[in-house]
């Protein structure tokens, strides 16, 4: 029997999302989605990793806005993690709307680049890849059985330029100040993109209550990877949660406190979204926060909230 969505998240998602979406963003959470994955070219070339799937029986569909992005059926999703290219780490399983993070971040070669909530590490193999190996990335994790996933998965994947710390992100800031020339902040957060009406477990936990206290914990990691950051350099802070407590609020709170120090700056997305809010339960916010997105989820793309952040002075 499918469940229902919780009453008081419901009710919020129709004061968030544009009533002409509405619908079709409900009806994604009953849906059996794709299985997305992200080929790792610092493992394979592309050509080769699409053979052996297909050799092996499966038939991945290309993304139109990636080329190193693919999807199987979600019947499939088994037999995908049993070939050679996925036990090699050839390739990733990752949400498409994961993928979108450190496409808007566009780390570069020879950057200095900080994850500052990377496990399980998806995130960061990516920025890797990216990066073509060349350059450093610090990848943060404070709880100990994800520390050691995330490290699991960048030796799997082959990264070589991360650095792993098992530390509490939101002390990272004061202890490297203004050393990175990118940061990446997809910050823990309550979930709400990831609920599914086929699995009742997966809205066990969330409550409103639950909202405000993953918030006042993303208000700090915020204004730790922006202290992190170096004059000059972007941010990306991302959730994968519909909340505005979770979303605009946090990062209207940063613009507040640091004033003309930091920016919000367009990004391009390509796939389904909507401007960030600049009001929220009758509070004015900040009106760049239009510049921000909020991905809206359909049968292949989970929910996602995206701003990408430039420093435009020293925060010492």
């Amino acid at each position: 029997m499918t469940a229902t969505l919780p009453a008081a998240f419901a009710d919020r998602l129709t004061r968030i999302l544009p009533a002409d979406r509405l619908d079709g963003v409900l009806a994604s959470f009953a849906a059996v989605k794709d299985v997305a994955f992200r080929i790792n070219t610092l493992k394979a070339q592309p050509d080769a990793v699409l053979a052996g799937l297909r050799a092996a029986g499966l038939n991945p569909r290309p993304v139109a806005w990636s080329p190193l992005a693919w999807v199987v059926d979600a019947a499939a999703k088994r037999a995908l993690t049993e070939t050679p290219a996925f036990y090699q780490g050839e390739i990733y399983i990752q949400n498409l709307a994961s993928q979108l993070a450190p496409l808007a971040l566009a780390p570069q070669p020879g950057e200095m680049v900080l994850d500052l909530a990377a496990a399980p590490g998806g995130k960061t193999c990516q920025m890797a890849a990216l990066m073509g190996n060349q350059g450093w990335l610090s990848a943060v994790e404070p709880v100990r059985d994800r520390y050691f996933r995330l490290k699991h998965n960048l030796d799997q994947q082959g990264v070589s330029i991360a650095h792993c710390y098992q530390k509490d992100g939101r002390a990272v800031g004061a202890l490297t100040p203004e050393r990175f020339d990118r940061v990446l902040l997809d910050a823990p957060c309550s979930s709400e993109a990831r609920f599914d009406l086929n699995d009742p477990d997966s809205m066990a936990h969330w409550s409103p209550g639950k909202v405000r206290e993953v918030a006042h914990k993303q208000k700090r990691l915020l204004l730790s990877a922006i202290h992190a950051l170096k004059p000059g350099g972007v941010l990306v802070y991302s959730t994968c949660s519909f909340a505005p407590e979770e979303n605009e609020c946090i990062v209207h709170a940063a613009l507040h406190k640091l004033g003309d120090a930091v920016e919000v700056t367009p990004v391009d997305i390509p796939v389904l979204h909507q401007p960030g809010l600049t009001e929220w339960d009758g509070k004015m916010l900040n009106p760049q926060l239009a510049h921000s997105v909020r991905v809206l989820p359909d049968s292949l793309v989970d929910g996602f909230y995206l701003t990408r952040l430039v420093k435009q002075r020293s925060t010492q």
